[in-house]
């Protein structure tokens, strides 16, 4: 068992130990050039779930971990990008993901994602138009705006033609996490 992380208690849950242990140890093995064959990216980090049982362990701290080795892998791939092809082809890197970003930023309100299937739930448009909003701010005017602000929100909810997709604005969301990831 790691001592890196405390658990939540015997009657509490929290994530599954033996899945955060492999995956720490994977992270690591890869991070320092061990690791098998297979890649492991900021995405890969980011997109990772625990499953949750009682007695594993509490989720802050192990989010927070994830949080810090997510930026290690982005600024990896910065540095390995930038040595490889210059800090130029970098910022034009990032600027694409960025102008694939703002196409769907220009939509109209309520128009920006497809809705959700019939009976299925979604996120309330308004909201995530909020959030489009303040990334246009961010883009055209230079506003604050951190990763950690977009990967932190949430959205309330919604059902069918109601509320936007929830893949579409989930993907939407990564791929700005990883441009200002980028920039930061």
């Amino acid at each position: 068992m790691s001592t890196l992380f405390r658990t939540a208690g015997r009657l509490r849950s929290g994530y599954d130990p033996a899945q955060v242990d492999e995956f720490f140890d994977r992270a690591r093995r890869v991070y320092e050039g061990n690791g098998a064959v297979e890649a492991l990216t900021a995405r890969d980090v980011r997109l990772t779930a625990f499953d949750l049982v009682r007695g594993g362990y509490a989720t802050g701290p192990v989010d927070a971990a994830m949080d810090r080795l997510e930026r290690a892998f982005i600024t990896r791939q910065r540095t390995d990008y930038v040595s490889a092809h210059g800090q130029q082809a970098w910022m034009d890197h990032l600027a694409a993901q960025a102008r694939t970003l703002y196409g769907r930023l220009t939509r109209p309100d309520g128009e920006r994602f497809a809705p959700a299937a019939r009976g299925q739930q979604g996120y309330l448009p308004a909201e995530v138009d909020a959030l489009c909003h303040r990334l246009v701010d961010y883009f055209d005017n230079g506003a604050s705006l951190t990763s950690e602000e977009i990967r932190s929100v949430t959205f309330r909810r919604a059902r069918g033609a109601k509320a936007y997709g929830e893949a579409a604005v989930d993907a939407f969301c990564d791929r700005a996490v990883e441009v200002l990831l980028g920039v930061e």
